[in-house]
């Protein structure tokens, strides 16, 4: 995980209340985030695709600025991504995801 940081408001919460729930979700992230077979980067907008296709707005918002700001992912290699949501979530989702990214990039 990149710096501990979670977008979830809860864990600031659990961080605090419950250390031994938040370690664990800590060395769960670290064990899915390896870079072993794929780079961070490509984990990372897999993670950004997971999010577009559940329509979580606010996740979607993060993972793309998260893509965008630590791995200098471009507007395109977005888009690629979202082609992928297109086909296999719909079209709500990947509208949605489109909306947002183009509100994050202009």
């Amino acid at each position: 995980m990149k710096e501990d940081v979670f977008y979830g408001k809860g864990m600031a919460h659990v961080k605090k209340d419950y250390p031994d729930i938040y370690d664990a979700v800590v060395k769960l992230n670290e064990a899915a985030y390896t870079g072993k077979a794929l780079d961070y980067k490509t984990q990372k907008l897999i993670a950004l695709g997971i999010t577009a296709s559940n329509s979580d707005d606010r996740a979607m918002k993060k993972q793309m600025m998260s893509a965008i700001r630590e791995f200098g992912a471009t507007r395109d290699e977005i888009v690629d991504v979202l082609r992928v949501v297109l086909l296999t979530a719909g079209n709500p989702p990947f509208v949605k995801s489109m909306k947002i990214l183009y509100e994050i990039t202009e």
